[in-house]
């Protein structure tokens, strides 16, 4: 017989909450609460006004509220709203009880004036740790790994690496790998739990352990980070300064948080928007939109003003209208294409990436492949509806060289933006789309006008 499945509906769950706290239960609600998975109760908290949260941190510890923040740090883009609606010493707590990481994730989303603030309320040893991330840039390892680690020596026997495994445990963030020091702190080797449990408790450190380890520099970039775990299927890496001191790990929960946000970015530059904007105010989601918006007009002003000087072929052959919708949307998607893809190829690792003309070229031919297919598909159909084939030559045509520039300019874009020093993604997908109409106008239109006469025959 199936166990009955776990299930949990967010608003009626929230209800239940709010009722109880409504009636100031601290026991009732301490014992229900509690009781919900960390996941759950991360959602409950979200979904509470602020009247309810504030009883809330009347009637959870900060240590409990802590391990609750550490899932929804990870789920929330912003929680500076919820510390700054704390006790400023309530807070501290929490985020002296979180792991570091998490911490520095959390205090980094303060106003920097804020945060000296908290760090006095904590104590002394716990701030110094979070004061050593701090100081690294965003989106470098150092700047996502935590200090909460393991090390032991390599001149110490199992045994006594047991002992400090089992007095340490309950404050790392991970047992799974142990990392091998030496006496000035550098790192030389490696042992994951498995061996260490099943090894001898005689013998030596620097028997068992394995000196080949992927490490990462603390001022590596996230990204860089992120490809070396996915392509070594490790738990966690061991971070270090150029003179190969351990500083801290990386592990893999924060290393699915930057696939996320890296996967997120490239997302919003293409389409010129922040996806993380559903839960902003209107008029700040706005204003972060309108930028790109007004500058696609402008351009998109540039389009209609070309086909404005078209205006005398138009009214020789009003049907010429009919078909360039058609031409700028199937260029403009060819070009989005492309730029998909070269963006993806810029963010290869130096080892898969392959000579920016290469690229070019493949995307280039892409294209003309694209583009001549397609191009002899709308030249049959138009003939056909119209009865017309010079028309629909002309179309098809077009197509082609409307579709080969495209891929061309959406290829070689984000990698001439990459050679500069900015990041390709901006090259967005409405850029090169509106960028597309252009010169898919120019295009269509100037083959038009070498085929005028025999079209109005």
């Amino acid at each position: 017989m199936n166990e009955p499945q776990y299930e949990f509906d967010l608003e009626l769950e929230t209800e239940h909450i709010r009722a109880i706290l409504n009636t100031d239960n601290l026991e009732t609600f301490r014992e229900l609460f509690l009781n919900y998975p960390l996941y759950d109760q991360a959602q409950l908290y979200r979904n509470l006004s602020p009247d309810n949260r504030l009883k809330i941190y009347n009637y959870l510890s900060p240590k409990e509220m802590s391990d609750m923040f550490e899932i929804l740090e990870e789920d929330v883009e912003s929680v500076d709203t919820y510390i700054l609606e704390m006790n400023k010493q309530y807070a501290a707590d929490m985020l002296a009880n979180m792991y570091t990481d998490n911490a520095v994730d959390m205090l980094k989303q303060l106003e920097p004036e804020m945060i000296p603030k908290y760090l006095r309320l904590m104590d002394d040893e716990q701030a110094a740790h979070l004061r050593e991330v701090l100081v690294y840039e965003d989106a470098t390892a150092g700047a996502i790994m935590t200090t909460e680690f393991i090390a032991i020596k390599a001149n110490q026997t199992v045994r006594s690496a047991m002992a400090i495994l089992k007095s340490k445990a309950a404050e790392a963030e991970t047992i799974y790998y142990i990392y091998v020091i030496d006496s000035k702190e550098q790192l030389v080797g490696v042992i994951s739990l498995r061996d260490l449990i099943i090894s001898h408790e005689d013998k030596m450190i620097y028997e068992i352990m394995s000196d080949r380890i992927i490490r990462i520099n603390v001022d590596e970039d996230q990204a860089d980070v992120a490809r070396v775990a996915r392509d070594y299927d490790l738990l966690a890496l061991p971070v270090v300064d150029d003179n190969n001191i351990l500083l801290g790990i990386i592990t893999v929960d924060d290393i699915l948080d930057v696939m996320h946000e890296e996967a997120t970015s490239d997302y919003s530059g293409l389409a010129a928007v922040d996806v993380e904007e559903t839960t902003m105010n209107p008029f700040r989601a706005a204003s972060k939109r309108l930028p790109w918006l007004i500058t696609l007009l402008f351009l998109g002003m540039g389009t209609s003003t070309l086909i404005s000087r078209y205006e005398g072929l138009i009214s020789n052959a009003a049907v010429l209208s009919v078909f360039v919708t058609l031409i700028t949307g199937t260029a403009g998607n060819a070009g989005t294409q492309s730029l998909a893809v070269a963006v993806r190829k810029i963010g290869l690792p130096d080892t898969e990436k392959r000579t920016w003309f290469s690229v070019v070229m493949q995307e280039t031919l892409t294209g003309l492949i694209s583009g001549l297919i397609t191009g002899l598909t709308i030249t049959i159909v138009v003939g056909i509806w119209q009865k017309n084939f010079i028309l629909g030559s002309i179309i098809g045509f077009s197509m082609l060289a409307a579709i080969t520039v495209a891929n061309l300019a959406g290829s070689l874009i984000p990698i001439l933006m990459d050679k500069i020093g900015f990041d390709p993604a901006v090259a967005s997908g409405p850029f090169i789309s509106t960028f597309s109409d252009l010169t898919s106008v120019l295009i269509y239109f100037n083959i038009a006008k070498n085929f005028l006469d025999m079209l109005t025959q």
